[in-house]
């Protein structure tokens, strides 16, 4: 039987440890307090998902108010003790709907990351993704370099050869002043076509997550900052969130530099696992011109469960695919 128990953030970490759960950040209590001094945005709850008494998932959702309704989100949730098959998916999705309508009656839908398709819909908006890059930064800088594709190898002796870059964490510098980080997110959007969002969510998400949860690391030039990553920590995971270079540098192989670089100051940090955060597929294929930079630096594509939405208000719901609807339809 499947069971939900509500607990602190602190419990669900402490019970996650102890079933051999490891978390992504965005399941843990720092992420729910970062998340909650961002405007819309409050920790809903926490909850121990048990089969037969034994803890085989956990979830952390936020509540997400928008256009005057809501919705609650878990990124990366449930996180499982081992990837489930269809039928153990289904039965904590089931369980998962009935514990919000019995909880909150102002809930439109819940978007989750789940392995199977069955019951769910592609979400409203968003790109998920599932698949991503996940680099071994174990063993020492020779070890990390080793294990990369042929072309990755290439690019990164190239790039410690020429590249006049120097590469360094540079957190406590950016936690103090994030502007001249944010001029590069700037320039980076409108080279590759996408609006940054403001300098206060980056830097507020810095300063959030504190120096034990959010690296900085920057390559400068003759001592400006050409390319940056904002790099999220838990236990022995770290995930690359964020990057900007700027237009001038992109034939030097800074990037190539700065993401070795990253793997090996990690690596002698602790972690374990680099995640490069997704790629393109079949399922996401707009993420495609990721896949050629991204994909050098492993050999192995790491399959993840994708963001799907499971409505709650059904003819609510329904009501906002066909706005989207129509809102595609006029933008063509």
């Amino acid at each position: 039987m499947i069971t939900l128990k509500k607990v602190d953030g602190a419990t669900l970490e402490s019970e996650a440890a102890r079933a051999g759960i490891a978390l992504p950040i965005e399941q843990t209590a720092v992420w729910s307090d970062y998340q909650a001094d961002i405007d819309g945005r409050t920790p809903w709850g926490s909850y121990l998902i048990t089969q037969d008494d034994a803890v085989i998932a956990v979830i952390s959702f936020i509540d997400y108010e928008t256009h005057g309704y809501h919705y609650l989100r878990s990124v990366h949730g449930p996180t499982w003790l081992a990837k489930p098959s269809e039928s153990d998916e289904q039965k904590v999705i089931a369980a998962i709907v009935d514990m919000v309508k019995r909880t909150d009656r102002n809930i439109a839908f819940i978007r989750i990351d789940t392995w199977y398709s069955t019951g769910t819909k592609p979400v409203l908006s968003t790109v998920p993704y599932d698949a991503t890059v996940v680099i071994d930064v174990t063993g020492g800088d020779d070890a990390i370099l080793s294990r990369m594709k042929r072309r990755g190898r290439r690019d990164v002796r190239k790039s410690l050869r020429e590249c006049p870059a120097e590469v360094a964490d540079e957190t406590q510098q950016a936690l103090k002043d994030f502007s001249e980080y944010y001029d590069v997110m700037v320039e980076t959007g409108k080279r590759d076509g996408f609006a940054p969002a403001p300098m206060s969510d980056y830097s507020d998400m810095i300063k959030a997550l504190g120096a034990n949860h959010c690296r900085v690391f920057a390559a400068r030039i003759e001592g400006k900052v050409v390319a940056w990553s904002i790099v999220t920590v838990n236990g022995s995971r770290a995930v690359r969130y964020y990057a900007g270079m700027r237009s001038e540098v992109m034939r030097l192989h800074v990037t190539d530099k700065l993401l070795y670089s990253e793997c090996c100051i990690l690596g002698t940090q602790g972690i374990t696992d680099y995640d490069l955060m997704g790629i393109g597929s079949d399922f996401a294929p707009s993420l495609k011109g990721l896949n050629e930079f991204k994909t050098k630096f492993t050999e192995e594509i790491t399959p993840v469960a994708p963001a799907r939405d499971i409505p709650i208000k059904r003819s609510f719901y329904w009501a906002l695919q066909m706005l989207q609807h129509l809102r595609k339809s006029l933008r063509k």
